[in-house]
């Protein structure tokens, strides 16, 4: 495997993303990609399957007809790309003469597979949805950006936490297709320890709560508010929790507050599918499939967090 990793230069990306002021950048285009029977690893098959995504900026290439300067970005677990159009992130990074300046790079920022609004659980199949996996949710993104958009290189493929995870698949499965790796918040190793200890958690709670009904509740089944709660315990550092929840009382304010946001908008059905989808995650034993790509300088830059 021939991969150079570029701490100095993330520290500068970093850097740069740390001191720069949050700038305006254009609001992003919307749409739906509808994947005719969709076939998942687990040999089950979607007549449909919608990926929906938001854009930034316009597609070039090159004198090679090659996309030149797509950015593809992908969400954390139960997340959706809506997340990254905030100040904090999208004002820092796609504003005029930012990292990721709009008006240089083609950036697309899909909802994965039983996320956002694209196909899931709730949608009315509830637990007939065609159990979902990583590798599925990277082969519909490829098959968003090559066929529904018509870009057959990226730039730059990053993503955080699930996303990042996905990052490291799109490096062995597709690895001509980008010039650079950027996985945030994530390992190149199977799910295990804390990590895959409260995803237990969460699914043993869901299956084991018989309001669940094998899937086919009328109303939300208590154990979703399990699942929020794990989620608030698990979604951020001790220290900024220490610091957001000082004492007895403010920690229940603030827990009821959140998981009280999520029962308004999350659904049973999505986030037991979202959290399995993990099983199939283990790039370890092939990371030497990502190689130097055909354009490159000699080189893929894997960026490394």
């Amino acid at each position: 495997m021939v991969i150079t990793i570029m701490i100095r230069y993330l520290s500068v990306f970093l850097l740069v993303v740390a001191t720069a002021r949050a700038a305006d950048y254009p609001a992003p285009a919307e749409g739906d990609y509808i994947i005719r029977d969709f076939k998942f690893t687990s040999g089950e098959t979607l007549p449909e399957l919608r990926i929906h995504y938001r854009t930034l900026g316009k597609a070039e290439k090159n004198a090679q007809e090659k996309t030149a300067n797509a950015v593809l970005i992908m969400h954390g677990t139960t997340g959706s790309g809506a997340q990254f159009f905030r100040p904090e992130f999208a004002g820092e990074l796609f504003g005029p003469g930012q990292p990721l300046d709009a008006a240089k790079f083609f950036i697309v920022v899909p909802d994965g597979i039983g996320h956002g609004k694209s196909s899931k659980p709730s949608d009315g199949l509830h637990a007939k949805f065609p159990r979902y996996g990583y590798r599925d949710m990277v082969e519909a993104q490829y098959r968003l950006l090559t066929d529904g958009l018509g870009v057959n290189h990226a730039r730059l493929m990053m993503g955080t936490s699930m996303g990042g995870m996905h990052t490291w698949l799109w490096g062995e499965i597709h690895p001509d297709f980008m010039d650079s790796l950027l996985p945030l918040a994530s390992l190149p190793t199977q799910i295990s320890g804390r990590n895959r200890a409260w995803r237990r958690i969460i699914i043993d709670a869901i299956r084991g709560d018989p309001a669940w009904n094998g899937g086919e509740y009328k109303a939300q089944p208590p154990s979703l508010r399990t699942a929020a709660e794990m989620l608030w315990f698990m979604s951020s550092n001790p220290l900024l929790r220490q610091k957001e929840a000082p004492n007895f009382a403010k920690t229940d304010e603030v827990l009821d507050k959140f998981a009280g946001e999520h029962l308004k908008s999350d659904d049973a059905n999505d986030v037991l599918y979202a959290l399995e989808a993990s099983r199939d995650y283990d790039p370890g034993p092939e990371l030497e499939k990502i190689h130097v790509p055909s354009r490159s300088c000699g080189r893929m830059t894997l960026f490394v967090c």
